[in-house]
């Protein structure tokens, strides 16, 4: 049976009960009401009653918070339903934050859970991040955080109950719904409660993190975050780690996600025996998919279509996380990580992934190799449909896109995609 494809034109809000209420919320606006309110202390506050605790942990959050606040109130141009997700995203990684540093307060044996040499999977979207983490993470002694349990992570699951904890079924509802209201980014993205989530999920705590850029279009914010520290955002993250390590333990971690990319600084300082593998493609190939999904993102939730304007902005950001990444490389000893093609991943996964462990002195188990080849043999392919874009959606070119990128593939190596 032929995939349907999907661009993301088809992310179009259709509910009529949806629509009718993005028409009272223009309404209500135009009356001088701006409802749902998304004032940083009306968040937080919606977050304190949510969980009932106080404690917030460091105060580093609540310039986050007004900055990201501030920016979907001016730039975003958000309807009624935008504000609605945009507030319960705020509200929901507040909400987790309580629940972390309340966990952590309680259980100060956490700061001796030591996270050893977690695997971590760098590079741009689309550049092979989400099939080398899978193959890594089937590894017997590793594990992936996964995506039910950054949505929900206090407390965290214990072996005895991690299999049937009800949180399971709940996200798979979130997504559920989700599906339904942009059946779009099935086809753009794995969602799923027990596939592997990036680790902005839990940046997201700390609301430091570009993950936070999808949803809508928040230059503001994104300015901000280009010269913030990473360092608080790190630090919940390893928190979190340690929780969900003591209650179910895992020799190894494998995390993964692009943010990486601008903050690799930081990434090194918290776990300096990190195993961090980057893998790289041509961006050309990557930046009309991440515009492209960036644009599926945001349509349901903003009065505004602009896909230009939103696609610029996202190839000026990923053109930056390579820059950063660059010169970061650049000032490190040869070795302190490991630079993966895509073209040589998909040739021959098992031996890219033998590549990588070599590399770090390890060899994987014979178990570990049966693993990857029974993945392989049944990994679906498109199973949601197909994602289609194409450079000209955005106004741009092949041509301009190869000569933007044109020091990045030069340094690596890497193939032209066109």
């Amino acid at each position: 049976m032929k995939k349907r494809t999907y661009t993301f034109h088809d992310a179009r809000l259709r509910s009529l009960p949806l629509r009718l209420l993005n028409l009272l919320g223009s309404g209500a606006q135009k009356a001088g009401l701006r409802l749902p309110d998304l004032s940083a202390q009306a968040v937080l506050d919606e977050a304190l009653r949510r969980t009932g605790l106080s404690d917030t942990g460091a105060a580093d959050f609540r310039e986050a918070l007004a900055s990201y606040t501030h920016s979907a109130e001016h730039d975003a141009d958000l309807n009624t339903l935008g504000r609605l997700a945009v507030r319960n995203m705020l509200v929901n990684a507040l909400a987790n934050r309580l629940q972390v540093v309340d966990w952590v307060k309680r259980h100060p044996e956490l700061q001796r859970e030591t996270i050893h040499q977690p695997w971590v999977v760098v590079g741009l979207p689309r550049t092979g991040t989400s099939l080398l983490s899978i193959l890594l993470g089937l590894d017997p002694e590793c594990r992936p955080l996964l995506q039910w349990e950054t949505a929900r992570p206090m407390p965290p699951a214990d072996l005895a109950g991690a299999g049937e904890d009800v949180r399971i079924a709940a996200y798979a509802g979130d997504v559920k719904r989700l599906m339904r209201l942009n059946p779009t980014l099935a086809a753009m993205h794995p969602f799923g409660s027990l596939l592997a989530e990036e680790c902005t999920a839990v940046f997201m705590y700390a609301l430091r993190t570009i993950g936070m850029e999808t949803i809508a279009f928040v230059p503001g914010y994104g300015e901000w975050l280009a010269r913030a520290d990473m360092k608080p955002a790190y630090a919940m993250h390893k928190q979190v780690l340690q929780a969900l390590q003591n209650a179910l333990p895992t020799e190894r971690w494998v995390l993964k996600s692009p943010n990486h990319l601008w903050s690799l600084d930081s990434l090194v300082a918290t776990y300096p025996d990190a195993r961090i593998v980057w893998t790289h493609r041509d961006p050309g190939a990557v930046v009309a998919s991440l515009a492209s999904l960036n644009n599926a993102m945001q349509l349901p939730f903003t009065r505004r279509h602009d896909p230009r304007r939103v696609a610029d902005y996202w190839a000026d950001k990923l053109n930056d996380g390579i820059s950063r990444a660059s010169a970061f490389d650049s000032a490190r000893p040869a070795g302190w990580c490991q630079h993966v093609h895509y073209d040589d991943l998909l040739a021959d996964p098992i031996a890219a992934v033998e590549s990588i462990y070599r590399s770090f002195g390890a060899t994987p188990s014979p178990l570990h190799r049966r693993r990857m080849a029974a993945w392989l043999q049944k990994r679906p392919q498109d199973v949601a449909g197909r994602h289609v874009y194409d450079v000209r959606d955005f106004g741009w070119t092949q041509a301009a896109l190869q000569q933007r990128y044109r020091d990045y593939r030069q340094r690596y190596a890497i193939r032209s995609a066109f």
